[in-house]
């Protein structure tokens, strides 16, 4: 049994040594009171896992103890000794709070039996509390690492929606953290502590998307030999993310539209709805403006999402950011010793052009800090296309116009010229630019390039 602090209150001098001995035995630390006054000086000056008083005392009674310490500690287990004359007053005592109570005469057994119960409420309680603080903290904004205006703007914005129930949408690259942000959201609103549901749109199966998101009752389908909650409803309280929507069936889109406007869900085979109070926040690496053109996306489901709207940008538009999260994910991946980067690897990271992302800049730190020789990240520890284009940016000759230019025009002159190079071919063009094909593809989406 681990080593607790016990407060043992009792007027009853032979009793109290009685129980004192048997729960120094056992291991426990026990500070000792003879009257309820003394025993509350005890709890003011001092930590405790559990108390043991008596009920009938001369002066304070344990029911004043009770309840003077429940005011100040409402989670702390207070085991109450009762005589058989007074058990009545022992269940009114748990009614009032008490962890449990034990009849005199009692023996050593029943006595430890109790008080490891009560031990091991009190840690679950303390566990708890501090899970929830972990999780909290690990999805405070700060988490999202970022000095940049275009990222502090994003999380300004961030933090005073949280504050309401609005409707979120979050757009941005595969790899920019969508998640993460809306995570941040939801333990950064009153939603708290309910619970944070996250669903991939593009990673169910079609034939079994709608019975994930709406549940299904018995018999709905083969297979179906029980009721089953779906998505929606298990996120009641709560949250639920619908990452990647705009990957999402045109006919379900409906559906979702009739969630949030009517706040219920229609089950798979069901006849009647089921209430739901979700908060919902969506995510999209698509450009949706584009999807509702081609008929893709419901316009009506798009207004209703896109109360606020968020977009995450790229990695390469906050290069100024790239040295700290290598800094974060050095400390993150090397905990028992001081790594540091040399300055050419750190050039060649400040370089690269990061199609995928954050989610690519963890993975390369993760990897140089398996492979690398010594306490410093060098140039051989980053994977072989971050070192073959020294200066490529640099030998490119731009003759910038004084009245200023758009840079989103530029990108999109640059994606035309490495289509054209590589005539159409997509793979290569999305090579040569130093993104994914998926990325080189939402970018034309983007521009109306075909």
């Amino acid at each position: 049994m681990k080593r607790s602090s016990i407060l043992l209150i009792d007027d009853d001098d032979s009793l109290r040594r009685v129980i004192e001995f048997n729960l120094t035995s056992a291991g426990h630390r026990v500070q000792t009171a003879a009257g309820g006054e003394e025993g509350l000086r005890l709890f003011e000056k001092g930590y405790f896992d559990a108390v043991i008083t008596d009920i009938t005392m001369s002066g304070m009674n344990g029911m004043e103890v009770l309840a003077t310490i429940h005011n100040r500690d409402g989670d702390l287990p207070v085991i109450m000794i009762t005589a058989y004359g007074t058990i009545e007053s022992a269940v009114q005592a748990m009614r009032q709070g008490a962890f449990d109570y034990i009849t005199k005469p009692f023996n050593r057994d029943e006595l430890m039996l109790t008080l490891a119960k009560a031990l091991r409420m009190r840690r679950l309680e303390k566990e708890n509390v501090e899970l929830r603080a972990e999780v909290t903290d690990r999805y405070r904004f700060e988490s999202i690492i970022g000095n940049s205006d275009a990222i502090r703007e994003v999380l300004d914005m961030a933090g005073r929606v949280a504050a309401s129930d609005a409707t979120v949408l979050i757009t941005g690259e595969r790899g920019t953290g969508k998640e993460l942000l809306a995570k941040g959201i939801h333990f950064n609103s009153s939603r708290a502590e309910g619970p944070f549901v996250a669903v991939n749109c593009a990673a169910i199966p079609e034939m079994l998307i709608e019975s994930e998101l709406f549940g299904h009752v018995k018999g709905a389908f083969t297979g179906a030999d029980r009721d089953k909650e779906g998505k929606f409803e298990l996120a009641d309280g709560g949250t639920i993310l619908l990452d990647e929507i705009g990957d999402l069936r045109i006919d379900l889109q409906a559906k979702i539209l009739r969630v949030l406007q009517e706040r219920t869900v229609d089950r798979l085979g069901g006849t009647k709805p089921v209430q739901v109070d979700v908060r919902v926040i969506a995510s999209t690496n698509k450009v949706i403006d584009q999807a509702i053109k081609e008929g893709k996306f419901r316009e009506d489901l798009y207004d209703r999402l896109n109360v606020v709207a968020l977009r995450i940008p790229p990695l390469r538009e906050r290069r100024e950011d790239i040295t700290l999260l290598v800094n974060y994910f050095l400390k993150k991946f090397n905990k028992d010793a001081a790594v540091s980067i040399d300055q050419e690897a750190q050039q060649a990271l400040l370089s690269y052009g990061w199609p995928g992302n954050v989610r690519e800049l963890e993975s390369v730190i993760e990897r140089a800090s398996v492979l690398r020789r010594r306490n410093t990240v060098t140039l051989a520890d980053l994977p072989e296309k971050m070192k073959n284009k020294k200066g490529a940016v640099d030998n490119i000759i731009l003759n910038l116009p004084d009245e200023g230019i758009a840079l989103e025009d530029l990108e999109k002159n640059l994606i035309i010229r490495g289509l054209e190079k590589h005539n159409g071919n997509q793979t290569r063009a999305a090579e040569y630019l130093g993104i994914t094909r998926p990325t080189l593809i939402y970018r034309m989406e983007k521009y109306g390039l075909k």
